[in-house]
């Protein structure tokens, strides 16, 4: 009789392997351009010499600083990027199993923010109304805000 060859399912597929690899390779380098153009920003403010500028805004405007939003989401990018390239490459499964809960994590939360802001959306409009009648007392206050202001009126609208 003869032996019957069963195909070993332990390796992964080279070309899903490396598509992975590429697409997380983008994603990494994207996560360092976010990273390094948020602390540019920041650096451009002097906001490293001067940390006190932080705790004398109001705690509303620290989550609106385009620079720390680009350092936050380019760190975050950056590290799922990392997890995943690394993973792939190596077929680790602990790095895949953090860059897939990562990725499930972040779809979930959108598919979240999606569903409650439907649900809602008398509340979230509200919300937008007065952090937009907000940001336009401070119009003078904060150059960031005054240049995102500028650049929304004068390409979207």
């Amino acid at each position: 009789m003869g032996k019957s060859r069963r195909r070993d399912t332990s390796e992964v597929s080279l070309c899903i392997k490396y598509l992975v690899f590429g697409f997380n390779v983008l994603f990494w380098l994207i996560g360092c351009g976010l990273l390094s153009i948020g602390i540019w920003a920041w650096s451009e403010k002097e906001m490293f010499d001067n940390f006190g500028k932080l705790l004398e805004q109001d705690s509303g405007s620290l989550f609106i600083d385009p620079a720390l939003i680009l350092i936050i989401a380019g760190v975050v990018t950056f590290l799922i990027g990392f997890a995943g390239c690394l993973g792939a490459l190596r077929e680790n499964t602990v790095l895949l199993l953090i860059y897939i809960i990562c990725v499930a994590v972040i779809f979930l939360g959108q598919v979240t923010i999606g569903v409650v802001g439907f649900l809602y959306k008398d509340w979230a409009k509200d919300q937008i109304t007065s952090g937009l009648k907000q940001m336009i007392t401070s119009y003078r206050d904060n150059p960031d805000l005054q240049n995102l202001i500028d650049w929304v009126q004068q390409d979207w609208v």
